[in-house]
């Protein structure tokens, strides 16, 4: 059985919004992973709450995808779809595509070489083809270009998908062929951030971001043909 503890600000929000947030980040993770049972009982003592604000927490899980409750079974985590993973990635593209005229209008010097380093650590990751420490450089990257538009709420909602995006992005990533061409695309997108170039800019980022969500939703598929091909 996983160890489930509550995240830490217990003193700053309801009990409630910290056990749905413990519980969603560990679904998230795969640290539950889909079929699990969630237990009321067995929960609630893991994590030291009542079983009232636990209850409150599954109920906002299960508004969210993440859980169903199930006849004689209960509380059960859901398998992330096809659907889901594609309905994720347009929201998160949809939402970076918002900021996009802010970052041309607000990029500095500074900014821009603030990227160029991160792609200068990227750099020697994508010729090592070294996937897995490319992954969240490639996640930081983009943290950083969104965050230079300053929309403080357009950020926050990205950053409410992120979570979810986090644990996909590795699939798309680890693909060669688009590994090396996100990476190029990234070179060039802060070249057009300094030529304050917000035509190419839009452009090339919509089929930056979309090619990365084919990709992932491509792997995803393989891999559950793979798992469906196992059972």
């Amino acid at each position: 059985m996983s160890t489930i503890t509550l995240g830490p600000a217990a003193e700053s929000k309801p009990i409630r919004e910290i056990a749905y947030e413990t519980l969603k980040h560990a679904i998230i993770t795969g640290d539950l992973p889909a079929g699990s049972r969630i237990v009321e009982t067995d929960y609630a003592e893991r994590m030291h709450i009542s079983r009232t604000p636990l209850r409150e927490a599954l109920r906002k899980l299960e508004r969210d995808g993440l859980v169903e409750y199930m006849l004689r079974r209960g509380v059960i985590v859901r398998a992330f779809t096809i659907a889901d993973v594609e309905e994720i990635y347009t929201i998160r593209n949809c939402l970076e595509m918002i900021t996009l005229p802010a970052i041309i209008h607000n990029a500095t010097p500074q900014d821009i070489a603030r990227l160029r380093a991160i792609l200068a650590e990227m750099d020697p990751l994508n010729e090592a083809g070294d996937a897995a420490a490319l992954s969240p450089m490639a996640r930081r990257f983009h943290a950083e270009l969104t965050a230079i538009s300053g929309l403080k709420r357009t950020i926050r909602a990205i950053e409410g998908q992120d979570e979810y995006i986090t644990r996909f992005s590795a699939l798309s990533i680890a693909k060669e062929n688009r590994r090396s061409a996100a990476h190029v695309e990234h070179h060039e997108l802060v070249n057009l951030v300094e030529k304050k170039d917000l035509e190419g800019f839009e452009s090339l980022m919509r089929k930056h971001i979309e090619r990365s969500k084919e990709t992932c939703l491509r792997a995803l598929e393989e891999s559950n043909l793979r798992r469906n091909s196992r059972d």
